[in-house]
């Protein structure tokens, strides 16, 4: 049976309001500003810019505008230096040396035992690791600062798409979510966007190619930079097929084919440019260009920074003892049993 991945992306993408994307032109015209006559990035082997080593893009900034903040793209430094404490006053609060994790379940009188991911008892929350702080107040660049609308055809389709997966959505394995299934995740990207935690990269450079690891969920992109066309339209992947070179400083990457299934469910047709330049010893200014002209009534563009780490990548092991899987398919199993059981009575 088709994957039922169209949950919470797929509310999203019906939820979004008009935007405007930042064009290309722009962006190179940004990216030239930001290293003009300021730093020489250090320089791989075969001569290109060094992009190497263990990065994050772990970010607090929302991917899209929240509306209280529509028309303003930046904050002030003084708004910045408030918006900073309240998340370190939030931390402080939910997590409180020697005592029992805070309720994140969202019900009232919740045990602590009953919250799945508590962030702050695990050291996952966004404070506990290097954040890129930045002054934009979405990733989402542009006057409105969000994803644009979907096209009348898009929504028809993905309307069509929920209807018909109403009520199998706990049949069986194959019917969750690509994430729940630890198969793919939106943050392998492209674009690589921040996730909830584990929002950390790898880059390695080779003759001809640049590799770049995710840690969630341990997907690896091998770019070839050798002029090479994409492949055939008709061979999809998780990831797309990566096409890249340089320009100046910059690295560019090209991706297409990629699945209607990641990832943004629903796009059939998604091409994503992006760009890598290394601003300073510590920094990556990742941009990137979104379009499908199926999906949505324009392109839209977005920008992260990237920051350098100490020390290495784990293994993200999802698939084993994904207990989260196996419980939601028995949860679905026990509550079919017991409304049986009732409508027999």
């Amino acid at each position: 049976m088709k994957n039922l991945i169209f949950t919470s992306m797929a509310a999203l993408l019906l939820a979004t309001v008009p935007a405007a994307g930042q064009t290309t032109a722009a962006q190179k015209a940004k990216t030239a500003a930001a290293v003009k006559g300021t730093w020489a990035p250090p320089r791989a082997a075969d001569g290109q810019p060094d992009l190497q080593g263990v990065w994050t893009n772990n970010s607090v900034t929302p991917l899209q505008r929240p509306k209280e903040l529509a028309g303003k793209e930046y904050y002030t430094e003084a708004e910045l230096a408030q918006v900073q404490q309240r998340e370190r006053d939030r931390l402080a609060l939910d997590d409180v040396e020697g005592e029992p994790p805070a309720n994140h379940s969202g019900v009232e009188g919740a045990p602590a035992e009953n919250v799945h991911y508590d962030h702050a008892q695990f050291g996952l929350d966004w404070l506990q690791s290097k954040v890129a702080w930045n002054r934009r107040t979405s990733l989402i660049v542009g006057p409105e600062g969000t994803i644009p609308p979907l096209t009348p055809e898009a929504r028809k389709r993905l309307a069509g798409i929920a209807a018909k997966e109403k009520g199998h959505e706990f049949d069986g394995p194959e019917n969750r979510p690509l994430p729940a299934r630890c198969i793919a995740r939106p943050s392998a990207g492209p674009p690589l966007l921040p996730t909830r935690y584990n929002s950390n990269l790898q880059i390695v450079q080779g003759p001809g190619y640049v590799a770049i690891e995710v840690e969630e969920i341990h997907d690896v992109r091998i770019i070839p930079l050798d002029g090479r066309p994409h492949l055939p339209k008709n061979i999809h992947q998780w990831m797309g097929d990566s096409v890249g070179h340089w320009e100046g400083n910059t690295l560019v990457v090209d991706t297409t084919n990629f699945t209607d299934l990641n990832p943004f469910p629903g796009a059939q047709n998604l091409h994503v440019m992006e760009r890598m330049t290394r601003t300073d010893e510590d920094t990556i200014l990742y941009q990137f260009t979104v379009e499908d002209p199926g999906m949505w009534t324009k392109p839209w563009s977005g920008e992260v920074p990237i920051k350098k780490m100490s020390g290495q990548l784990y293994e993200y092991a999802c698939h084993e003892a994904n207990y989260g899987l196996a419980n939601t398919l028995r949860g679905a199993r026990v509550a079919e049993a017991e409304a049986a059981a009732k409508e027999a009575k």
